[in-house]
């Protein structure tokens, strides 16, 4: 239940971003937001472990702010990937990757204030 809830806060997110940003697209948008969430999910799942350890050197030298390019190269793999989901530009998707964290803890903060 909890994943469910989780995967409809991102998908909000998601939406409200798109909304927002002029660079992202989203062609049906009630369903593609969902698509995308749980595509994101699993690519955070799956390909970002691999692409942080792979990069680990840069990262620590960076200290740890290479994981915004490694996110913004995940958000435009999930562009690949989707065909009602669009991001114009690199910059566009770094710039969702850093808003969609934000709104997210937001909407998580604001779902466990509402549980107490």
């Amino acid at each position: 239940m909890k994943f469910l809830v989780k995967l409809i806060i991102s998908a909000v997110a998601i939406f409200i971003l798109a909304k927002v940003l002029p660079g992202v697209t989203l062609d049906p948008p009630y369903t593609t937001a969902i698509v995308v969430a749980i595509v994101l999910v699993l690519l955070n799942a799956l390909v970002k472990p691999i692409l942080i350890i792979l990069t680990l050197p840069i990262t620590i030298v960076t200290l740890g702010l290479f994981l915004l390019i490694i996110n913004a190269l995940i958000i435009l793999l999930a562009d690949k990937l989707i065909d009602g989901f669009g991001v114009s530009s690199f910059w566009t998707a770094i710039l969702f990757s850093i808003l969609l964290s934000i709104l997210q803890s937001v909407l998580h903060a604001l779902i466990k204030e509402d549980k107490k």
